[in-house]
């Protein structure tokens, strides 16, 4: 298995962002297929309360992830830049001076997350019935935070050079070892959610393994001694990019927390529906997250190569592509919705009678609106790829607005139907700053072009 390099700088600006993104769309599907999974085995062998945990560990394990693939990211836009230039010299010299800086970073979080979980679940209001389990669940998945930046960085470099299809490879063998992990830990040995866990940490020290072997084959990628040697500005330029990407992710992960204090306190069904629901989040962005990395990677390649009129066409057409994807999956999950929340609350109990409902009216809500999200991605991940990852940050600050105002204030009006309704706000709200940085940044191309 070899990495596949690829310009993105000539051919049809759509074509090319839909086959680059293919790949990543499949690697995003077998990712949420090992995440239903553990959802599935979880709530069906071990109970609605393992199902609660799972949920209330989500944003803030979240948190810790999108911090890590925001600094991946966008550690590798100067990578996807300096390849569209041809500047091979410039990216050894970023790519050395980036594996420094996540290396650091992956220490920092580990004992950080270590050190805060019980604080953030207490401030979370976590019911007591479910809290020693979110606990366990969280420390074993925190511990792997190393296997997380091993995989999120090397599948960023081998994007940010063309390559969309090694990082697919890996996920998908990591998928069906999640799958089979799962199955022997959870129905076999009864681990329980400690199972489920160990299951994820070892198949993602495997895809990151996968990804560094392939890596480590591409001449574009092998470095030297004297590539490591420090460069002036280098680290501030590569801490430009990713910090604005880290602190977006985390006032979006820290509004997600919110949310989820407040769901705490609206009882266990409210919580296991909620859960349910966000479990296929992740399935029905999947896309959304594949053309966002296409666009940075399409953007970047053309932004380096000066290449400013591809970059327009690429924009309206990566667009287009990602609108009608969103509506498509929007519907379809509409259509099936009460089949696909069923199977993750199959009991007749009160309480998965409640839950089901619950999940179902969010579903309806997320699936109908979908389009939303989908421009969100588009244009957020085309200001990263152009290096302007001030504006996408200030869009998070606006998402966490909007999504905490309806769960906190809403929430006392209107009841629980806020927090469902939250998630919509805090998209439009993201939607209106992305939009006003695109026009004022092509106002600006345009102006220079008539000056």
């Amino acid at each position: 298995m070899s990495a596949e390099v690829k310009s993105m700088t000539q051919g049809k600006p759509g074509k090319l962002i839909f086959f680059f993104a293919i790949p990543l769309m499949l690697g995003n599907m077998f990712q949420q297929l090992y995440t239903i999974v553990d959802t599935l085995i979880v709530s069906r062998a071990v109970g609605v309360n393992a199902l609660a945990a799972l949920g209330v560990a989500d944003w803030y394990n979240y948190l810790m992830l999108s911090i890590i693939q925001a600094a991946a990211q966008g550690f590798c836009i100067l990578l996807a830049q300096d390849f569209g230039a041809r500047n091979d010299t410039h990216l050894k010299k970023t790519l050395a001076h980036a594996i420094r800086l996540s290396v650091i970073l992956t220490i920092i979080l580990t004992i950080l997350a270590q050190l805060s979980l019980h604080s953030v679940l207490a401030l979370l209001r976590t019911p007591e019935a479910i809290r020693p389990m979110a606990a366990l669940y969280l420390g074993m998945i925190f511990a792997g935070i190393p296997a997380q930046m091993l995989f999120n960085f090397t599948a960023s470099m081998l994007r940010a050079l063309g390559d969309s299809k090694s990082p697919l490879y890996a996920m998908i063998i990591a998928s069906a070892l999640n799958v089979g992990l799962d199955l022997l830990f959870v129905m076999v040995f009864h681990y329980g959610i400690a199972g489920a866990a160990v299951a994820t940490i070892l198949s993602q020290l495997v895809s990151g393994l996968i990804c560094l072997q392939i890596c480590r084959k591409n001449n574009y990628l092998k470095l030297s001694h004297t590539d490591f040697g420090r460069e002036e500005g280098l680290n501030a330029k590569l801490l430009r990019l990713g910090y604005p990407m880290m602190l977006q992710n985390i006032m979006i992960s820290v509004g997600g927390m919110i949310v989820e204090y407040v769901v705490n306190g609206l009882g266990v069904s409210f919580v296991a529906g909620f859960t349910a629901t966000n479990k296929l989040y992740g399935a029905l962005e999947m896309a959304a997250v594949a053309y966002g990395f296409a666009m940075v990677t399409y953007i970047g390649q053309n932004y380096g190569a000066g290449q400013t009129q591809r970059i327009y066409k690429g924009f309206w057409s990566g667009l287009v592509i990602a609108l009608v994807t969103g509506a498509v999956i929007g519907a379809f999950m509409i259509l099936l919705g009460h089949h696909i929340t069923g199977a993750f609350l199959a009991a007749d109990t009160p309480e998965a009678v409640a839950a089901r409902a619950i999940a179902y009216r969010y579903l309806l809500i997320i699936g109908g609106t979908l389009p939303i999200l989908y421009l969100l991605y588009v244009t957020r991940s085309t200001l990263q790829g152009l290096g302007d990852t001030f504006m996408p940050m200030i869009s998070g600050i606006a998402e966490f607005i909007m999504r905490t105002f309806m769960a906190l204030v809403m929430t006392g009006i209107i009841g629980g139907i806020a927090v469902m309704y939250g998630e919509v706000v805090a998209w439009v709200g993201a939607d209106l700053v992305l939009i006003y940085a695109l026009v004022r940044q092509f106002a600006r191309w345009r102006k220079s072009k008539t000056d």
